[in-house]
């Protein structure tokens, strides 16, 4: 992809929307940490000076396509929760209805998971103050709308319901560093079947973790 120069508002919208793209393209091949600013730009068709222009770091445009990708899987869990939560169910029932989503629609989506795991130690440094209270404003309102979400469905939680909201993410970031696991790791199972124990499979950790700490906090009696 080659560009001409941008002149107007429509064509600078057109080639900052083709990074986001193209960044959004390499997070199905690779993870967050082997992205680098070079081979974005190689890959877009820029100059490296050219993609700064647009987004003032890697981080920069990694973080927002968090927000991007969080807002996209918001609407499929609204649709998910609506037809899979049984209004009439018991409350711990629902709770394990509704866990499951969670768990099937984030395990699904290997990307989100994999921002949401660097999020913290890499994607919020190397960013200006103004692009890091940007992205926490959004964030803080997708994560009112999944409190909201959730509510909905499981009104026992209550105000309990934004934490949950927020480990549940946090959960999915953390266990995503762990898969799929390296070549040498793999061999080392391989080579030693025992070990395998500690293998992890992202959807069944993210579901133990999110029941579990949903059922946590869901009020008893």
């Amino acid at each position: 992809m080659t560009f001409q120069r941008a002149r107007s508002e429509e064509q600078r919208e057109i080639r900052r929307q083709a990074i986001l793209d193209t960044a959004a393209g390499m997070l199905d091949q690779m993870s967050v940490a082997e992205i680098s600013l070079n081979e974005l730009s190689r890959r877009v068709g820029l100059a490296k000076s050219n993609v700064l222009r647009y987004f003032e770091s890697r981080e920069a445009v990694l973080l927002e396509l968090l927000d991007d990708f969080l807002g996209e899987w918001l609407a499929e869990l609204e649709q998910a929760l609506a037809a899979g939560v049984d209004a009439q169910a018991t409350p711990e029932t629902r709770a394990r209805q509704l866990a499951d989503i969670l768990t099937r629609t984030l395990s699904e989506r290997r990307a989100l998971c994999d921002l949401f795991g660097a999020q913290g130690g890499v994607l919020e440094h190397n960013v200006s103050v103004e692009v890091v209270k940007r992205h926490k404003r959004s964030s803080l309102g997708k994560l009112a709308a999944m409190a909201e979400l959730v509510r909905r469905h499981l009104p026992e939680l209550g105000d309990g319901a934004q934490t949950f909201c927020m480990m549940s993410l946090v959960s999915a970031g953390a266990l995503s560093a762990y898969v799929p696991p390296p070549a040498s790791l793999l061999a080392a199972y391989a080579d030693e079947p025992a070990l395998a124990e500690l293998q992890l499979d992202l959807h069944d950790a993210l579901r133990i973790a999110v029941t579990s700490a949903l059922l946590g906090v869901l009020p008893r009696g």
